[in-house]
């Protein structure tokens, strides 16, 4: 009797690299990878930080929170941090499930659904387009005091001398960052890497030689309060927490380091790892600027602080010359944080895009096949940001009110991804990436924090402080409510459309959508 061999084993298929795996990942959420994935750890990491930008951050708001919180704001850094760690927290378990563009939409929409998941991402693009704007004015905050030079328009004596001279150098600067993002993310990735490289060790160097030229010790800072808030129902507490909003317009922005995950190697595990080293470095580093600045300026109660800000520390205290060296970093670290702005901008409005989320979806989410990035949205964010700026020219108070609600409008943004994420956890229905980054026990109360935060600090940047949103005469009801007022409008306003409108034609576009078809066909079934 003759016998037979049986069938041996399969030959082993060539082995899977890492980026099929990545690309694998975005196929479950429904989407065809189209972006070129070339970041590494660093890009990531840079990414996050930049956009924090801890230089252009602490330069352009000090001055606010030693007016109005004195010396003693300084421990609103920590408060914020703290609050700001347990959202990061959250989205680092999402990064690792969801490594996807436009995170903060993706991450929304999947909590809370396509509804929440379109307001999430409209909150989140409008307000990081008037954000592109603001960070472009910080030119005029350090330009001008490096050499006079800087002020092309009149001498800066002017009524709107400042404010035409910013939206000039604003613009330069957005057309900079419009040309570099068009031309693909890599080279954006490495102007932006080389920037970041270039502020740590600025900031570094600074903490030094600030240390190197204390004055007085940590205490008499960190409880000086100049008196604020004495007569006042709440006293020094309603200060503090005006104050405070110097380091919460701060502290935001470490998504970034999720929203290129398209574009990034093994996103799942470096995302989680670039938010939280990005938000932890900017707390180290930013925290040490602001006490070494306090404890080296000669004079703790100069009026200069509350008015030329860390820029007078730098220049009374190290001197004209290393002090412009210092200046000149400020001008990196604020042109690579409008490079991150832009680039999270970009990614977000080609997430909702695809989703057929916004009018004209199908152009702002083709891909380019020379630079392998949506070029469109690049232009688009970038004209508006432009347009944006012109309204300063002649209403300042304006402008400085929508850059104020601006920042609400992410922090709510933020809101609308913890929130719904903490309702799912408290259904069960929560389940972190299977060996990826997690919580653990400790998510359910970390989450609570996240959203009581989200919600406390966003009721706190929106209440109607006539210091912040109408600081200077002539006086206006509808500017000291200008946060509940302009939020309203262009959350209901935005809604309204996409409710009536947007919703009826959303889904991924076909030209996006991942195709079953593309993998490797299936052998037919045994007949039976």
């Amino acid at each position: 009797m003759s016998t037979e061999a049986g069938p041996g084993p399969e030959p082993a298929g060539p082995a899977r690299t890492q980026t099929e795996h990545d690309d694998d990942a975005l196929g479950e959420l429904g989407y065809r990878p189209e972006l070129k994935r070339t970041l590494g750890n660093f890009h990531t990491f840079a990414a996050g930080i930049s956009y924090i930008s801890i230089l252009t951050g602490t330069f352009q708001l000090f001055y606010f929170g030693v007016a109005f919180g004195g010396p003693a704001y300084w421990w609103s850094w920590p408060m914020v941090f703290v609050g700001q760690l347990m959202v990061a927290l959250c989205f680092c378990e999402l990064a690792a499930r969801y490594p996807v563009a436009g995170s903060v939409y993706n991450w929304a929409k999947s909590m809370g659904g396509p509804h929440i998941g379109w307001l999430g991402g409209w909150m989140m693009m409008t307000a990081t387009m008037v954000t592109l704007s603001a960070v472009a004015l910080a030119y005029q905050v350090t330009l001008p005091q490096i050499d006079e030079s800087f002020q092309f328009v009149g001498d800066g004596s002017g009524t709107n001398d400042a404010a035409a001279n910013a939206v000039l150098l604003g613009t330069v600067l957005i057309l900079f960052s419009t040309a570099v993002n068009a031309f693909g993310v890599q080279l954006m990735a490495r102007i932006n890497s080389a920037g970041v490289f270039i502020e740590l060790i600025a900031a570094v160097a600074l903490i030094i030689c600030l240390a190197a030229h204390v004055t007085r010790g940590p205490s008499t800072v960190l409880t000086d309060t100049y008196g604020l808030g004495s007569g006042q129902p709440l006293g020094y507490f309603g200060a503090f927490l005006t104050a405070s909003l110097a380091s919460a317009y701060v502290m935001y922005g470490f998504d970034t380091a999720s929203s290129l995950g398209e574009e990034s190697h093994n996103p799942s595990r470096n995302a989680p790892r670039a938010i939280l080293r990005a938000l932890i470095a900017s707390f180290i580093i930013g925290g040490l600027i602001l006490l070494f600045a306090l404890m080296a300026v000669p004079d703790l109660h100069a009026k200069e602080l509350s008015t030329s800000g860390l820029q007078y520390v730098v220049l009374v205290t190290l001197g004209a010359t290393v002090g412009e060296i210092f200046l000149w970093c400020v001008v990196v670290a604020i042109t690579v944080c409008v490079l991150a702005v832009h680039a999270a901008g970009i990614r977000l409005m080609f997430a909702m895009a695809r989703d057929n989320n916004l009018p004209a979806g199908s152009v702002l989410a083709r891909v380019s096949p020379r630079f392998q990035t949506p070029v469109v949205p690049a232009v688009v964010i970038g004209a508006i940001g432009v347009i944006i700026l012109v309204i300063n020219i002649n209403q300042p108070q304006i402008f400085s009110v929508i850059t104020s609600i601006a920042i609400i409008m992410i922090y709510l943004a933020y809101l609308l991804v913890t929130a719904p994420m903490l309702i799912r956890r408290l259904r069960g229905t929560w389940k972190p990436a299977e060996g990826g980054f997690s919580l653990g026990k400790l998510g359910l109360p970390i989450n609570i924090v996240a959203v009581l935060w989200g919600a406390a600090m966003s009721l706190n940047l929106a209440w109607p402080r006539a210091e912040v949103y109408n600081a200077t005469e002539p006086q206006h009801w509808y500017l000291r409510w200008g946060a509940f007022l302009f939020i309203g409008v262009v959350a209901f306003g935005g809604f309204a459309y996409y409710w009536f409108v947007q919703r009826h034609k959303t889904g991924v576009l076909a030209e996006h959508r991942f195709q079953a078809a593309d993998s490797p066909p299936q052998p037919p079934a045994a007949a039976p």
